[in-house]
């Protein structure tokens, strides 16, 4: 029988070593991290480690990939796609994550967002930051409505002292497991 690889399945040979910068396998920082600090090297690395032990404890995955949604910085056939990370200019124990989903139509980009959103918030002892700010790259043809929502869950003031609100229809609040 012949060896079909399926269009959704990947091998090792797909990815970045974890431990690897690499540029030309990333999504070019957006509009939400322009005039802010752009995480590049060792510590772009240092956080989307911690970013995959979070995404784990809290089930963030991508289930048209079945793998962490972590592992799709490290994919190499899909070099625009992913999370770029940028330290507020402002508040340096904030950080900004934009998510650039792998097409402009992923219908799970607004879920793939509020997840990393409150894993990430709900897990902050798990990583360098008070607070992670999460938008999605404006390619994504929801974006404008998706980013409202991420907007209502940042919390209401840059140090992060007044509780997000949330929308009347969504019960939950940043660290929300679900």
């Amino acid at each position: 029988m012949v060896d079909i690889p399926s269009p959704f399945g990947s091998d090792a040979t797909d990815f970045d070593a974890t431990d690897e910068f690499v540029p030309a396998h990333l999504p070019d920082p957006g509009p939400f991290l322009a005039d802010h600090d752009v995480l590049t090297g060792e510590p772009h690395v240092r956080f989307h480690e911690q970013t995959h032990d979070v995404f784990e404890a809290r089930s963030v995955y991508d289930v048209t990939f079945d793998y962490n949604l972590a592992r799709l910085n490290l994919d190499t056939r899909h070099p625009d796609a992913g999370f770029r990370y940028a330290e507020d200019r402002d508040d340096p124990d904030t950080l900004r994550a934009e998510f650039t989903p792998t097409t402009e139509f992923c219908p799970q980009g607004e879920t793939l967002a509020v997840a990393a959103f409150r894993a990430w918030n709900g897990l902050s002892d798990e990583h360098d930051y008070e607070t992670v700010r999460v938008r999605v790259h404006p390619m994504h043809q929801h974006a404008e409505s998706v980013n409202e929502r991420l907007a209502d869950l940042d919390p209401a003031d840059p140090a992060g002292e007044t509780p997000a609100t949330t929308r009347p229809d969504d019960p939950t609040t940043p660290t929300s497991p679900f």
